[in-house]
């Protein structure tokens, strides 16, 4: 049942050496700044003995009630519905109750811990921890988030208790991504009560809920959009038909529809006009949940492949003898670890108080989800035809982990995301470096202060030396791979620079380079959190300081030719020429050629 994540120490040298974390930093945004927070890193955080202690047994009686159903989450899957008395099973093991405080009736787990339990869930069916997550990371995660303390005392009981679930509605037909195009809307009554109407689409346990987060557009406060809380039983609200999906079938997902429900003042959430902000911190927040379900997908994955891999022979010899076999293994194992490093880091960001970490938890769900879609698809590719079979669990798998860079935010957009939100700090440095300039001669003491903090940044871009602490922190053998992240955090904060002279504010539609410089900050902030990991894993345990250090290298290696390739394309690359083919294809309804017509 335990694995590294629940019992890995981490030494306090980076705290001895007098390095203070910076909870009101963002590790991802000053690395395009040219300066890599390391106390924000290092040491690798670890599980508080009294949370392993709680958690150990939670993760036994997970493995006891789930194990001997892989038959029923199969017909499940055909079926598309998971049975009531199965949902009941989920409330007596405490499942809905996970992340709400002791003194409404949870469990009071740590995000950490939650992601913990999520992945522990995946490992056998991922629609059972699509119930349990989108319940607690975004269904009801908004009261715990912004509830005044008469609406937690109202719904939190119930919630951890699960007679009552939640789900998240904010997603519409026209509305996935671009939140702000809502259409749901919500007028007040001279009481103070809100008349809601609208429909939402995709809803995670939308059939099963009772109890909804909804999003609507509010006139009174200029068009803006306002969270509440609505009951599922009220008038007037009512549910779809379950979706047929792809994948994660026996989770429910429909429609709710709202027709002219009316809502009680004390029903919303937060401020009247702050929706948006309260979805996104939502989202932000319980992106930890989503990550940890990748990581226990892949474990899962990573297990049937070597027992296949073992089992099966071809040419008298098992194909684990392959090197094109091993390679897949020892990849998704790579991955595997990255994924488990960063999801962990972010939770323990979120746990501690940090105060921004959206983009580092936009990268955790973009890396992990991404990792988790390669490790089932390989998985059943070393399985070969009974892979492809629905006897066996790997077409399954594939066809769950499909969904994960779609939902809670499209990988695409998030990668927008982390772009826009590195370079709007890079943006205003060299706004203040424009000013100072300008009022050199009226404010020379600010001006030259603002020039030579700049001129540093730039010789230590070119020189390669880190604004940071070195990595004392370190081992001998891992001082190679230090190097390239310093290396790269530089030329990243040059590039983002680079990009912003050359485009200005018309950077945002160049949705290429964008991305290049998004994937850059995904392998640094995913390295780092891999080289922290490493270092805290071969400290606790010399035994395997040879293994993890070694994935950690080669994790490095990997990131470097990544990152060079995306440097490279900065300068040059076919983007142009693919946007004119695209241009074509879309004017044609088509592709146009065939072999027919020449």
């Amino acid at each position: 049942m335990t694995d590294a994540t629940v019992n890995e120490t981490a030494p306090a040298t980076a705290q001895a050496e007098g390095m203070a974390p910076q909870p009101d930093q963002s590790v991802v945004k000053t690395l395009f700044a040219g300066k890599i927070l390391h106390a924000n890193v290092f040491p690798y955080p670890r599980m508080a003995p009294e949370e392993r202690e709680t958690l150990e047994p939670m993760l036994d009686a997970i493995d006891t009630f789930l194990a001997d159903r892989r038959e029923d989450f199969k017909r499940w899957d055909l079926e598309a519905a998971q049975p009531a008395e199965f949902i009941q099973g989920l409330r007596d093991l405490g499942l809905f109750g996970l992340i709400i405080p002791e003194d409404h009736g949870g469990l009071g787990l740590s995000n950490s811990a939650y992601a913990r339990v999520l992945a522990q869930t995946s490992r056998y069916d991922t629609s059972v921890s699509l119930t349990i997550g989108a319940h607690s990371s975004i269904g009801m995660k908004g009261l715990l988030l912004f509830g005044n303390g008469e609406q937690r005392a109202r719904y939190l009981p119930r919630l951890a208790s699960g007679e009552m679930i939640a789900a998240f509605c904010l997603t519409e037909s026209g509305a996935g991504s671009d939140a702000a195009a809502l259409r749901t809307t919500a007028r007040r009554q001279p009481d103070g009560s809100w008349v809601l109407n609208g429909e939402k689409i995709w809803i995670t346990n939308g059939g099963i809920a009772d109890l909804y987060t909804v999003f609507a557009r509010t006139e009174d406060t200029d068009g803006k959009i306002t969270a509440f809380i609505v009951e599922a039983a009220w008038p007037g609200v009512s549910h779809g038909h379950h979706e047929d999906k792809m994948g994660i079938r026996a989770s429910s997902t429909t429609t709710v529809s709202f027709a002219d429900v009316r809502v009680p003042a004390e029903n919303v959430l937060g401020e009247a006009g702050k929706g948006f902000k309260i979805a996104m911190a939502i989202l932000n927040n319980g992106r930890t949940g989503l990550g940890g379900g990748a990581v226990g997908g892949m474990k899962a994955m990573i297990a049937l492949a070597a027992q296949q891999a073992q089992e099966r022979r071809q040419f008298g010899r098992p194909i684990a003898e392959f090197g094109l076999i091993r390679e897949k293994i020892a990849q998704m194992t790579l991955d595997c670890f990255a994924a488990e490093s960063v999801v962990w880091m972010v939770g323990h960001y979120i746990d501690s108080g940090f105060e921004d970490y959206s983009v580092e938890a936009a990268i955790s769900k973009v890396f992990a989800t991404e990792a988790a879609n390669r490790a089932a698809w390989e998985a059943l590719q070393i399985a070969g035809g009974n892979g492809y079979m629905k006897e066996y669990p790997y077409e399954q798998a594939v066809r769950d982990a499909r969904i994960s860079p779609i939902f809670e935010g499209t990988n695409e957009i998030l990668r927008l995301f982390i772009a826009m939100a590195g370079l709007k700090d890079a943006g205003k440095a060299l706004s203040d470096l424009k000013a100072a300039v300008d009022d050199i001669f009226g404010n020379p003491i600010k001006g030259f202060g603002v020039l030579s903090g700049y001129a540093g940044r730039r010789f230590a871009r070119a020189t390669g030396v880190n604004l940071g602490p070195a990595f004392a922190h370190c081992p001998t053998e891992l001082r190679p791979s230090c190097a390239v992240y310093e290396k790269y955090t530089a030329a990243l904060a040059g590039a983002a620079e680079q990009v912003l002279r050359k485009y200005g504010r018309g950077v945002v539609e160049k949705q290429p380079d964008l991305k290049r410089l998004a994937d850059i900050a995904i392998d640094l902030f995913v390295g780092l959190t891999v080289m922290a990991r490493a270092t805290a894993l071969g400290e606790a345990d010399p035994a395997r300081r040879e293994q993890v250090h070694g994935m950690a290298a080669t994790f490095t290696q990997q990131a470097k030719r990544r990152m060079a390739a995306n440097l490279r394309r900065l300068e040059g690359n076919e983007d142009e020429q693919l946007d004119k083919l695209a241009a074509g294809v879309l004017a044609d309804g088509g592709y146009r050629w065939d072999i027919l017509t020449g």
